[in-house]
């Protein structure tokens, strides 16, 4: 199913009541993880990482929804840079994180502490925003992941980074793929 394109403030995307469950995002992209070349463990250990690092206070639909986004969920993904030159790794292509391009096949503890990594940024994020869990303050701090600052009357406004990004976000929290 394709995706919707939202834009404007976060009161124009949709709200936490149509998110789908985190067993639901999870399972509908299985088959993306799988073509990536991760392992039916590493699919395994990315659910297991993301219930271990929501304890930090970030939902786990919201983790796996940006690994998805960030990653398609390869464990193996090559590392990027950002504007600023720094090395963004890992599932979640975070500044900071380990990352461990072309591998597949990681322990528990590796992939652990990728999605630590991006889901500790991404905490820095909401805090930026009211650090609560409404769909305004992630939206928010989504669009502050990807680009660094925001325009809160369009979050569509990348900034000089990816302007569908928190629209592309919140489709993967409705369930859907690409």
């Amino acid at each position: 199913m394709g995706f919707t394109h939202y834009s404007g403030p976060a009161s124009n995307f949709p709200g936490k009541d149509q998110w789908k469950s985190f067993e639901q995002i999870f399972n509908a992209n299985k088959a993306s993880m799988a073509a990536t070349g991760d392992t039916g463990e590493d699919i395994g250990r990315i659910w297991n990482a993301v219930v271990e690092c929501a304890k930090i206070g970030v939902e786990e639909r919201v983790i796996f929804a940006i690994i998805m986004q960030e990653s398609t969920g390869n464990v193996g993904v090559r590392t990027t840079y950002n504007a600023d030159g720094h090395a963004t790794a890992g599932l979640m292509q975070c500044d900071g994180s380990p990352g461990f391009p072309g591998q597949h096949g990681l322990s528990q503890e590796q992939i652990t502490s990728m999605v630590r990594a991006g889901t500790e940024h991404f905490k820095g994020n909401l805090r930026q925003f009211g650090n609560n869990a409404s769909a305004d303050c992630i939206y928010k701090a989504l669009r502050a992941y990807n680009s660094g600052s925001v325009n809160e009357h369009d979050l569509s406004d990348g900034r000089g980074a990816t302007g569908p990004y928190v629209s592309d976000l919140a489709n993967r929290l409705l369930g859907r793929t690409n």
